[in-house]
């Protein structure tokens, strides 16, 4: 049975909705709007749906008409913040071609500290862990689209026709649970690569992760898009104290692991594990700092072949690795029939 359309929350209503959306490829003046008004921007129907479902308050939808019709059950909930336009306008205002048809202009909701993820006190909106989602319970404009004509099944909630691809809403006996296998990403600059690796982290079941303060904003455009919402799906935290950072993550009782390319390093598949185990990725060029291979408990690494490594192909894109290295973790932390960790 479909899930029912879930209510949207609605942040304040700004001045120019249009403006939310300008530039959107502009990386610099993206940064500076989205700090000042404390939003971001979801990218397509089944991105959108997901970030409603995870509780982030809708500012405005902007759309070209062709997608009124698969939004519908949620564009009737928003009554005048939707703003329907042809492909030439929407191409002016974001400055480029939008595929999807679809932009939605959701509000931040405050990022937890990082003991407070350690502890599984704090998880993604609409997750087991979350606090209770803010905005308005009241939604006006539920029985039209205001300003918004000719747009199809906008007059109330067409029956169930569902989220297609929403993470499940937090349920009331849900007990949050401390994670005991993280990511923590150091400086890794590239959106594209952080939402990725977000998506691989919350496929193969990675229960939380850590940014250090130089990371890209997993809430930025293309990493939400690359990501498919899956950055809704995990909670996540910024580090404030780069050098502090293993030391908090330690006093949380976590042995961290450091991925290295060096083949000279510990096979990932033989590493020491326990019960809370962080795995720490570098940036794109570089890996990790000597800083962080130095104070992690443990170095390791992907085994490559040797016939590769002969003709000079002796490392894995950041995102290849993490998949991996994500693969490799959750295995280590499976249950031991033993009772043994693993």
């Amino acid at each position: 049975m479909p899930e029912p359309t879930t209510r949207p929350h609605l942040a304040g209503r700004p001045a120019d909705p249009l403006a939310d959306y300008a530039g959107l490829r502009d990386v610099e003046l993206r940064k500076s709007l989205e700090a000042e008004h404390g939003l971001f921007v979801a990218e397509g129907e089944k991105v959108i749906r997901r970030a409603v479902a995870a509780g982030y308050p809708v500012r405005s939808v902007l759309l070209t008409p062709r997608w009124a019709e698969p939004l519908a059950d949620l564009l009737a909930l928003l009554g005048d913040r939707v703003h329907v336009v042809d492909d030439t306008t929407m191409e002016g205002v974001a400055g480029f071609q939008v595929h999807r048809g679809a932009l939605a202009a959701m509000e931040r909701l405050p990022l937890p500290e990082v003991r407070d993820v350690l502890s599984g006190l704090s998880g993604s909106p609409g997750l087991p862990g979350s606090s209770s989602l803010p905005g308005s319970s009241s939604l006006p404009g539920s029985s039209g689209l205001p300003g918004s004509s000719g747009l199809p099944g906008s007059s109330g909630l067409p029956g169930s026709s569902g989220l297609s691809g929403s993470f499940r809403q937090r349920g009331a006996g849900d007990v949050p649970a401390p994670p005991g296998r993280i990511l923590v990403l150091e400086d890794l600059v590239d959106h594209g690569n952080v939402g990725a690796i977000f998506r691989c982290a919350a496929a193969l079941g990675v229960q939380a992760v850590v940014l250090s303060p130089r990371c890209a904003d997993p809430l930025y455009r293309r990493s939400v898009k690359v990501s498919m919402g899956a950055v809704f799906a995990i909670p996540y935290a910024r580090m404030t104290d780069w050098h502090a950072g293993l030391a908090e993550l330690r006093g949380a009782g976590f042995r961290t692991l450091a991925l290295t390319p060096d083949q000279a390093a510990t096979p990932l598949d033989r590493a020491v594990m326990a019960d809370r185990v962080a795995l720490l990725l570098g940036s794109e060029g570089d890996g990790l700092s000597s800083r962080w291979l130095r104070e992690a408990d443990e170095a390791v690494c992907i085994p490559m072949s040797p016939a590769a490594m002969g003709l000079g192909v002796d490392s894995l894109n950041v995102v290849a690795a993490a998949a991996i290295a994500c693969h490799g973790l959750m295995r280590a932390g499976a249950a031991d029939p033993s009772g043994e960790p693993g």
